[in-house]
């Protein structure tokens, strides 16, 4: 069975919804970052391609493609956030679909097979499990199709730093074994951090790795909000590197995030039902 908390992943990310779309809202940053994601999702898709959101949170990224012509089906486990995805959802009733659905049982999903399967900023951190995630997500992407897979690695340049200030729980937390507590509004959810070389190899010889590109390795982290509005020139000097070397090695390994992009093979093994 997956190493996931379900109860807690559900009662956490409901809580987060409202902070959530607030931060979407107002952070230059979560803009910068989630503008790089959705340009990797465009670049492997085709004009009027079927895309499968999964960990969708409330369902901002979902509803941008809509818009952009892709027809999306949103899903995430939280009953908060599959609330606001299918606000959005409503809003766009012909492109845009929504429900409630955990990335370790996509079987008999509607809609499969898809062009393109998307999860984004760390939503496979919640699972250790990530063989059983690609053998879900085989069974609903097409051959030829790609998954592009943002989670958080093991290293991460700004966060180590912070044992300058003492603060070495933090600066260390990505090595633990057996993952973390992470505190999602209060509530602990266990998190564990993947590198793109360990996503690539638990999806299976059915998937080739054909990208890997870091956010947030000269950037300051996401959630480090306060010391980029406090230094905004640090913070664009950040971005500016992240945007030419965030694909080159060693540095598209490291960081904040990593956007892993795959694609399912047409010769690789049939994925197993279930």
């Amino acid at each position: 069975m997956p190493d996931v908390d379900l109860a807690a992943v559900r009662e956490g990310f409901s809580r987060k919804a409202d902070p959530y779309d607030q931060r979407i809202a107002t952070d230059p940053a979560d803009a910068w970052a989630r503008g790089i994601v959705r340009a990797e999702v465009v670049r492997r898709a085709r004009p009027g391609d079927r895309i499968l959101e999964l960990n969708a949170g409330t369902g901002a990224d979902a509803a941008w493609l809509a818009d952009r012509g892709y027809v999306v089906h949103a899903t995430d486990v939280a009953p908060g956030m599959v609330e606001r995805i299918a606000a959005r959802a409503a809003e766009r009733p012909e492109r845009m679909t929504g429900g409630e659905r955990t990335f370790t049982d996509l079987a008999g999903i509607a809609g499969a097979p898809f062009d393109v399967v998307l999860s984004n900023f760390g939503g496979l951190n919640c699972t250790n499990r990530l063989d059983l995630v690609g053998r879900q997500v085989a069974g609903a992407l097409r051959s030829g199709g790609h998954a592009v897979l943002v989670v958080m690695p093991p290293v991460s340049p700004w966060e180590h730093a912070l044992v300058v200030r003492g603060d070495w729980r933090t600066a260390i937390r990505r090595w633990r074994r057996g993952g973390v507590l992470a505190n999602i509004e209060g509530v602990p959810v266990r998190t564990w951090y993947h590198r793109p070389d360990r996503v690539a190899a638990a999806f299976g010889p059915g998937f080739r790795l054909v990208g890997v590109r870091s956010i947030g390795c000269f950037a300051p982290p996401l959630l480090f909000e306060r010391f980029s509005a406090r230094h905004p020139r640090v913070a664009a000097a950040g971005h500016w590197l992240d945007e030419r070397l965030g694909t080159v090695k060693p540095f598209n390994r490291i960081g904040d995030f990593c956007v892993v992009t795959l694609q399912r093979c047409a010769t690789g093994p049939a994925p197993e039902a279930g």
